[in-house]
């Protein structure tokens, strides 16, 4: 395997590991970045541009990173907050009175960050073209009844998160998400991260083909298979799980231009690992790509627990901040104070204050993992040991 980039002194067992993902762990092409205290100081990629093809991935390869994308979104309401513009102890119905319907109008914004506003699924599911329309989302989830009291339980929106966050952030903005977060946060320091593909970029051939990649029997002992009553939520068509994933019916094309110019914060950013890793950075500290984003109080609301334990979707214990995902068994990160977000099938991103480490990692095949791919997780195994 010809793989490409660089490690800093210290850091050579992540290389190792990256090799070891294409030889053991069945990678097609993929991509890992590191910063720590504001340095790169781990930038690898290899492997095929596309997960079906044969052309070679490149420096500035991007990907589809499905729910990796939530924790990219996540840092717009968070620095709306730190602006003074967004108040997360306020009903989300003061900012869009629409979402009060069926019951909802004691939702919180941090309800709505923390997977608590209890619309994960939706009575009638949408097809694609209205997921990605920019007005259907929103209209029905604002009409949804909700499954659960909003702020009692948790359970995780993996799809309805798109038009909760992109209405909310529109409503205080006047701006959709994608093109704030591109003018506030990736434009000015240069990070190749997209939440509505540009046409630009579209028609550059940066942006490679994703495709499924069940992981091989040389996985070893790294868990691949879900618990049983897991499976079987996944299989039921009426369980809560499939309907929350079933939210856009039928599945869309990730790889279809249409699907890649969508702004569906939940599942369909675009990006680089070092863009991943890079954003993460800056939400610790000043890094070479620019000034630090978050205040250091910011970075310790962005770790702050809002919902844990029993997860009405995903079927296991589930530890939520305020729009990302928090280090647990089920989705194990750097260390506890980690804060992140995974994305189905194996791209991860996360910040790890307490040793001022970003990490990103993407991947054009996708295993059946949802929240803790055995890739990315032995790139962190590695990762421990240089820091």
């Amino acid at each position: 395997m010809n793989i490409q980039g660089e490690v800093a002194e210290g850091y050579e067992a992540v290389r190792d590991a990256f090799v070891r993902n294409f030889e053991v762990l069945g990678d097609r092409g993929a991509a890992v970045a590191v910063y720590r205290d504001g340095r790169r100081v781990v930038d690898l990629w290899g492997g095929t541009h596309d997960a079906d093809g044969t052309d070679p991935w490149t420096a500035g390869t991007a990907q589809v990173v499905r729910s990796a994308t939530k924790g990219v979104a996540a840092v717009v309401p968070l620095l709306l907050h730190q602006r003074g513009l967004l108040d997360l102890d306020a009903p989300v119905g003061d900012y869009w009175p629409e979402f009060k319907a069926g019951g909802k109008e004691g939702a919180l914004v941090r309800d709505l960050l923390a997977h608590r506003a209890g619309v994960p699924a939706l009575d009638v599911p949408l097809t694609p073209e209205q997921a990605a329309d920019g007005l259907s989302g929103a209209r029905a989830v604002a009409a949804q009844r909700p499954f659960w009291e909003p702020g009692t339980q948790h359970g995780y929106h993996a799809q309805t998160f798109s038009w909760l966050l992109s209405e909310l952030v529109l409503r205080v903005t006047g701006a959709s998400l994608g093109s704030w977060l591109a003018q506030e946060v990736t434009g000015p320091r240069g990070l190749d991260f997209w939440i509505g593909l540009p046409q630009a970029v579209a028609e550059s051939g940066r942006v490679g083909r994703i495709g499924a990649a069940p992981p091989p029997q040389s996985a070893g002992t790294l868990r691949t298979r879900p618990r049983r009553n897991v499976s079987e939520a996944y299989a039921d068509p009426a369980s809560l799980t499939r309907r929350a994933f079933a939210a856009i019916t039928p599945l869309a094309d990730e790889n279809a231009p249409a699907y890649r110019a969508a702004e569906l914060p939940a599942s369909a950013g675009i990006g680089t690992a070092r863009a991943l890793a890079g954003l993460y950075a800056s939400l610790l500290g000043d890094t070479e790509d620019g000034p630090r984003l978050f205040t250091p109080e910011t970075t310790a609301l962005a770790g702050t627990e809002l919902s844990s334990g029993p997860d009405r979707v995903l079927v296991v214990n589930t530890r939520f901040g305020p729009g990302h995902m928090l280090h647990s068994p089920a989705s194990p990160m750097l260390s506890p104070t980690s804060f992140g977000h995974p994305g189905r099938g194996g791209s991860l991103a996360l910040a790890d204050p307490e040793s001022g480490t970003a990490f990103g990692y993407v991947t054009n095949a996708l295993a059946p993992s949802v929240t803790a791919d055995p890739r990315p997780q032995s790139l962190l195994r590695a990762l421990r040991t240089a820091l």
